[in-house]
């Protein structure tokens, strides 16, 4: 079987499900085509002409399936490579544009809803890796759709989208080794890339309200940072340098490392389809402390969340902080790992 592969805004989380799929399913002939995860509005835009332009010869093979993910324009790739269409297509939301936060500074336009919502509709399969996706994509979809002049009958196919979608979480390496030491349990980790969209506001406001009560703690400020970051992350950095273990992107060992040794994952985000960086983390050990929205109550035991408040996450850490035997035991995340899986993902792409 020959599967063609396509990733138009490959972002770290994106490259990591294509690599963990492909070599998990290594008697799939695989052909992948990915463009680097920059300039998200040519992007999610311009993906069919980069490919026919820079990929024709690849594009005009024939192909089994052809499995994309939620940023390809599949439909108009379609349209300049008829012959794809004869594959069965399948679209993975890794993400979808309707969920963004109402006062996001990054809100994406038109268009890239758009490129979601035909590649849904010009696919024969469509999976999501979580049921938040799913129904924020869905219900999103309807209600941007019923402000459109035409008014169109659109509830009853997207409905009918939503019962046949399938839902599966991009699965995490089997962890190697013991659970974390726990020798940093006062440690608080920022994993997530610097961003509006993951609310590092909220995160730090929070932090300069423990330090100046004196709550003991040490900060680990990792993640993918981007050439313009939010510029709390330059005033946290000078606030709290008494607790700083660790600032800026790490090595993937060293990023291992850190996270074998325990501590406290925190989430503030606004914009969570099933957060990565959480999970990873929670599965080496960490505890995490995720907000009550978005999936997280999906993936976590309500004892992980909080109230999604300034106030609610203080209290938390504060406790977690001052009292350690007051934090929930270590969580399992075996039902997330590969083995889990893999028949379910085999199944999606060969269709048995």
């Amino acid at each position: 079987m020959r599967v063609l592969l396509l990733s138009a805004y490959e972002a770290v989380s994106h490259r990591y499900w294509a690599d963990q799929l492909t070599a998990r399913l290594d008697d799939i002939e695989w052909v992948r085509l990915s463009l680097t995860p920059r300039h998200f509005a040519w992007r999610i835009r311009g993906n069919p002409l980069s490919w026919w332009l820079r990929e024709h010869a690849t594009l005009s093979q024939a192909f089994d399936v052809v499995l994309a993910t939620s940023m390809v324009d599949l439909a108009t790739l379609i349209g300049l490579f008829p012959h794809l269409g004869q594959a069965r297509k399948i679209v993975y939301f890794h993400e979808n544009q309707f969920a963004y936060p109402s006062s996001s500074e990054q809100r994406p336009p038109v268009e890239a809803m758009m490129v979601n919502l035909y590649s849904a509709l010009a696919a024969d399969e469509v999976a999501f890796n979580t049921a938040f996706n799913r129904d924020s994509f869905i219900d999103g979809a309807k209600a941007f759709l019923k402000k459109m002049p035409d008014k169109l009958p659109v509830a009853a196919p997207l409905e009918a989208l939503r019962r046949r979608a399938r839902v599966l979480p991009v699965p995490l390496e089997t962890r190697p080794g013991e659970a974390a030491s726990g020798s940093s349990i006062n440690r608080i980790i920022w994993n997530h890339r610097w961003e509006y969209d993951k609310n590092p506001q909220d995160f730090f406001e929070v932090l300069f309200q423990l330090s100046q009560a004196g709550v003991s703690f040490e900060l680990a400020v990792v993640g993918q940072r981007f050439r313009d970051a939010p510029a709390v992350f330059d005033e946290a950095r000078e606030r709290l340098g008494a607790h700083i273990h660790c600032w800026g992107p790490l090595e993937y060992q060293q990023y291992q490392a850190l996270l074998d040794e325990g501590g406290i994952v925190v989430s503030t985000a606004w914009h969570e389809f099933q957060g990565l960086a959480i999970m990873e983390a929670a599965q080496r050990g960490a505890r995490p402390l995720v907000p009550a929205r978005l999936c997280f109550p999906e993936l976590y035991p309500a004892a992980f969340c909080y109230d999604g408040t300034r106030d609610g996450l203080f209290e938390r850490l504060k406790g977690w902080l001052e009292v350690p035997e007051s934090r929930p035991p270590a969580l399992d995340l075996q039902t997330f790992e590969w083995p889990q899986w893999q028949a379910r993902y085999r199944e999606l792409i060969v269709g048995k």
